[in-house]
């Protein structure tokens, strides 16, 4: 007789929760009249399920062996001695789906959140490119100060005082010029002034002549307007002596 060796073994897992089956099967042999074999499956694991399988056998005309098989969300069943493979147990809570929902609330928050660091970067890049600017200019001037103080050392004090001579008597000249146009300007006010002042008295004559002829002119017009109604009256006794005249005339010549 003769025997041979063999193990095998498989596991399948997915994260979706779908049926599989793991399984394993062995056989052993030993010659010289005498055989003894084992074997043993190891247990097979995951998010999708589990199971376990082993088996014995025994040389000497006869031979034993077993497999086991499991399913997702249950125990294996192996077929296997005392002190073989244990059975293996599945938290179900593992293998229910999660759950990756997010809150809109979160999300809103984290939108501002990227908003606002997206307006502090560029308030931030804006700060740096201030800061380098004011840097060139700070070159720029430290550039012209050390200019300035090189020349500054070359410039003795005696060459200075001449040109500051000639500022001040050029100041001077130009205060003596000052003054002889404010003397004249003086002049021309005082000539506007009385001239003001002339046109002034002569409009306050032309007021007062033209309130006289107004005045004038109202009283004449009642002397018109009383004139005028002697006139009219006048006349209607003009015109009623004639009227008896013609009355009285017609009447002696009749």
């Amino acid at each position: 007789f003769g025997a041979g060796c063999g193990f095998g073994s498989r596991s399948l897992y997915n994260l979706g929760g779908s049926k599989r089956i793991s399984y394993g099967s062995v056989g052993g042999g030993l010659r010289s009249g005498f055989g003894l074999g084992y074997g043993g499956g190891g247990a097979a694991f995951g998010l999708g399920g589990a199971g376990g399988g082993g088996g014995f056998g025994l040389g000497g005309g006869f031979g034993l062996g077993g497999a086991g098989f499991g399913g997702r969300g249950g125990p294996a069943f192996p077929v296997c001695p005392p002190g073989g493979i244990h059975e293996v147990t599945v938290n179900q809570s593992l293998l229910a789906p999660l759950k990756l929902d997010i809150d809109p609330e979160i999300q809103k928050v984290r939108t501002q959140e990227r908003e606002q660091i997206k307006t502090l970067n560029n308030k931030f890049a804006s700060f740096i490119d201030k800061v380098r600017f004011l840097e060139q200019q700070n070159k720029v001037l430290e550039t012209k100060w050390t200019l300035l103080q090189e020349q500054g050392h070359t410039v003795t004090r005696k060459s200075l005082e001449p040109l500051f001579e000639a500022y001040i008597n050029n100041l001077r000249r130009q205060l003596d010029n000052l003054l002889g146009e404010r003397g004249r300007l003086d002049s021309e006010l005082r000539n506007m002034q009385d001239m003001v002042e002339d046109f002034k008295n002569k409009y306050e004559d032309e007021i007062n002549r033209r309130t006289g002829a107004e005045n004038e002119f109202v009283v004449l017009k009642k002397d018109v307007d009383g004139a005028y109604m002697n006139k009219v009256e006048l006349q209607g006794k003009a015109d009623s002596l004639a009227e008896e005249i013609n009355f009285l005339r017609a009447l002696y010549e009749a």
